[in-house]
Formats: C-alpha cells, sequence, structure tokens
C-alpha cells in the first residue's frame, strides 16, 4: 500500500466522538505522541493502525484514504485567480499543503467563492423577485455545473446501462429510431407518436406518464426526435439511478434537482446515441472533426460537442474539451467542463473570443487560439446551432456552441493543423467576463471592473472611456 496521510480525517474522527489524543491512544492501543504524528500528517498510516481504526469506531477504512477531487487543486487556482485576491497568491506547494492538512477549510472556502460568484450573478441578472429574494435563492444550475464537474462531467454507470442496451438492440443510427420506439413501447408499455405543431402547446417533447405515451412534435427533425426517446427512456428505465445520482449531488431545492435529472438523462441520450468505445474511436481517428463525427451518428453538431465532453473515462481518455452555449445576447444557457477553463457564469463573455462572430457566419467552424489574463492558453471552435421552431416566435432561434481544449492537446485536433504555434500574436487576449477581467488597455471593455481601479488621466484618451 502507498504511503497513507490521513491526519485531517483522524482529527474530524477523534472530534466526532469526544475524545482527547490520549483517550484516541488508549482505544488504539498506541501512544498520545503518535497520534499526534497521524493528525499533524508527520507519520503515515501502517495497514494494522488503519484496520484497527476502521473497527475499533466502526468506520470505513476507504473512505478514511480516500483521496480529494482530482480538480480541487485546479479550481483552487482558478479561484485565486480572481482580482478580489489581488496580485499575491499562494503558491502550489501552500495549495497542496492546505489540502492535506486542512481539506475542511478548503471545502468550506470553494463553497464560500461559489456561493459569492452566484451572488454576483443575481445582482446582475436584477432579478425580478427583488434583491433579498433574489440574493437568497440557490442558482440551481451553477448546483449543477459544480455536481457535473466534480464527476469529471463522466457518469460511469450511465455509460455501462446505456451500453448494455445498445448491444442488446443492435442496430445502425438509421434504425435508432424504431429501436427506441419499440422498447419503450415492449418493455414499459408507453406509445410514441408524432403530433403536429398547433397540438403541442409549444412544447417539443411531452410525456404522459398517465397515457403511457411520448408526444413528439413535427418541428423536431430526427436527430431530435431520436435524442428525445433516449432522453424518455432513461426517465422510466433507471428512475432508482438517477434518484441515487440527484441524491449525492448536494443539491437541496426541488427544482434543482429535477433540473439535475433533466442533464442526466440528456447525458445518458448522448451515450446511447453515440456509445462511448466507438465514439472515442471515431473521435481520435477522425482528428476531432466534428462534423465527421456527427455525419457518422447521425446526430447534431451541439450533440456531438456536448458528447466530447464526456470522454474522461478512466482507463479511456480522450482529449478534455468545455463546452460553452450563447444566445445573441451573450447569454451562457449550457456549459459543461472537462478541463481548467474557468467558465462565465453569468453570460456577456468576452467579445474579442469569436463566439460571437459564430453568429455573422452561420455553419462555419471558426478556429481561434486564446489567452486567459493568468496566462493560461486554449485552441477553440465555434460555431452556430439552429433550434427547432414551431412558431412564428421561434423562427431563426440560432445559438452558439463553443468548444476548447488546452493548448498541450491542441495538436490533436485537426482544425489546428492548418496554424503555425509559433507565430506571434496567434494568442487572442480575452476575459471570462468585463466585470471581473482585470487586462487593461483593452478596446472591448464595456464595463469597470469590480475588484480593481483603471488609470484614469483627464489629458489622455485610452482605448475606452474605462481608463486613460
Amino acid at each position: 500500500m502507498a504511503k497513507a496521510f490521513i491526519g485531517p480525517q483522524l482529527r474530524q474522527l477523534r472530534r466526532e466522538r469526544g475524545q482527547t489524543q490520549a483517550e484516541m491512544a488508549h482505544t488504539l492501543g498506541v501512544s498520545a505522541a503518535y497520534i499526534n504524528m497521524l493528525e499533524n500528517n508527520q507519520r503515515s498510516l501502517s495497514v494494522q493502525m488503519l484496520m484497527a481504526v476502521s473497527e475499533s469506531y466502526q468506520v470505513d477504512w476507504r473512505n478514511l484514504v480516500k483521496d480529494p477531487p482530482r480538480n480541487l487543486l485546479v479550481d483552487l487556482r482558478n479561484i485565486l485567480q480572481d482580482p478580489a485576491f489581488g496580485p499575491e497568491v499562494p503558491d502550489l506547494q501552500e495549495l497542496r499543503s492546505a489540502i492535506d492538512h486542512a481539506p475542511r477549510l478548503v471545502d468550506a472556502f470553494v463553497k464560500l467563492h461559489s456561493n459569492y460568484n452566484s451572488t454576483l450573478e443575481k445582482i446582475m441578472r436584477q432579478d425580478e423577485a427583488g434583491p433579498r429574494e433574489a440574493l437568497a435563492e440557490a442558482s440551481p444550475e451553477a448546483s449543477i455545473y459544480n455536481f457535473f464537474r466534480s464527476h469529471d462531467n463522466y457518469f460511469d454507470v450511465l455509460e455501462r446501462e446505456a451500453e448494455k442496451i445498445r448491444e442488446k438492440e443492435q442496430c445502425t443510427s438509421e434504425d435508432i429510431y424504431l429501436v427506441l420506439k419499440n422498447r419503450l413501447k415492449e418493455t414499459h408499455g408507453i406509445s410514441t407518436k408524432v403530433k403536429p405543431m398547433e397540438d403541442m402547446q409549444e412544447a417539443l417533447r411531452l410525456y404522459d406518464k398517465k397515457a403511457k405515451a411520448v408526444y413528439l412534435s413535427e418541428a423536431l427533425d430526427f436527430q431530435n426526435r431520436v435524442f428525445q426517446l433516449a432522453h424518455v427512456l432513461c426517465l422510466v428505465e433507471f428512475e432508482e439511478i438517477l434518484e441515487q445520482l440527484t441524491s449525492s449531488s448536494g443539491i437541496k431545492n426541488e427544482r434543482g434537482i429535477a433540473r439535475c435529472k433533466v442533464e442526466l438523462a440528456n447525458y445518458f441520450a448522448a451515450a446511447f446515441l453515440m456509445p462511448y468505445r466507438e465514439f472515442r474511436k471515431t473521435a481520435e481517428k477522425t482528428k476531432y472533426d466534428v462534423e465527421r463525427i456527427a455525419s457518422k451518428f447521425n446526430c447534431s453538431y451541439e450533440q456531438v460537442c456536448h458528447r466530447l465532453t464526456t470522454l474522461q473515462r478512466p482507463t479511456a481518455k480522450g482529449v478534455p474539451f468545455f463546452f460553452l452555449r450563447i444566445d445573441r445576447a451573450g447569454n451562457v444557457s449550457k456549459r459543461f467542463n472537462s478541463t481548467s477553463f474557468n467558465l462565465a457564469e453569468f453570460g456577456g463573455s468576452c467579445p474579442v473570443w469569436n463566439i460571437h462572430t459564430a453568429f455573422r457566419l452561420p455553419g462555419e467552424v471558426l478556429p481561434q487560439f486564446v489567452e486567459l489574463p493568468d496566462g493560461k492558453r486554449y485552441f477553440t471552435l465555434s460555431r452556430t446551432s439552429d433550434r427547432p421552431s414551431f412558431s412564428n416566435e421561434t423562427k431563426n432561434h440560432r445559438l452558439t456552441v463553443a468548444i476548447g481544449c488546452e493548448m498541450k492537446y491542441a495538436h490533436l485536433v485537426g482544425y489546428s493543423k492548418a496554424f503555425d504555434f509559433q507565430v506571434p500574436n496567434l494568442f487572442s487576449p480575452i476575459g471570462i467576463n468585463c466585470h471581473v477581467c482585470p487586462r487593461q488597455a483593452c478596446a472591448q471593455r464595456a464595463h469597470q471592473p469590480m475588484f480593481m481601479e483603471l488609470p484614469i488621466d483627464p489629458r489622455r484618451r485610452g482605448n475606452t472611456r474605462y481608463e486613460s
């Protein structure tokens, strides 16, 4: 067994039992000085001592030696890039020490910053419910994002269930609609009907549990009809799994739990339509050519982009991507992340990023190399995605989706081959959001940053009215 340091866990266990170090030492048959060294991570825990702690205190030894979340160090570094903390931040050794010696404090710090960001979000939204109610309400979207992020945007149990059904129901991408329709009918007694848009009450899909029927709008194309049926299959066939996953998410309010189930069912639908092994193999073979992958699996461009963020199976990982979807006003309507990229939480993302330019060039894949204020660099792809139209008001309902990866993976993505990575000024300097971006002399600045003062000289006019 590798050396196990469990000082914080042992200290917490002792305090929960109301024991002193001497009393714990007596229980375990060791000296108080040895307990003190264990709690301060000055000694590693032997297998014999681990078993003694487990038996004496009736705890699962695996919970004692559980490693901290893999993203925790990355999240801490991202959090400390917030201008609110100023220019001097702890180095890597200090952060690792904090995780090792004070995990509960670190966890509280991460939660505090998350709540702080949610508060900023609600202030910017100017919620109609009024300031007090808006600030008190938790953001389900942020909670769901954090839950998915804590799992590296990968849920093995849903992947395996999707694979089992695909192995049992052998079919091509052209046959998959009938396979889903038949499985819902034969296994669950649920019929599928396509109805005129006028009869759908401006909905794209309705599942009537009482009538045991799924109604799909004529506005849905083949790709989206299949996706909606796979979504419903997850809801009815894996209800217990969805309950287990959402109960472990930490989300408390009913709206957040319901929304989380929707996202998990969407995850299953993508896993079912694009099975992990074949999808990863195709992605690597085509150098992550999204349009070619979409053609092979008969899925939409957006569905493929979303699926690419889930290639995080520990034994068979793909390139880790982030995913962001915005509307014409810059509002973020969907985001998923398996990278260290600190995604915008409240819209209005940087106009220097070509995710906005994509609206002027519908259907074109726009590559871009970007650099964040903290110096991290990414390769991104932006392209429009048209939504189903079911009324005059929803015509031309166009969004833009963007995916990106860290520069160390860019050479694996075919879209980057046309670029010389050594060219000066290859990277566009972007920020997460004007409200929190510390960049100076940015010609695209739209707001005074909230946590720093830009220099103003009445005798000089800078790129914007915010600094000179």
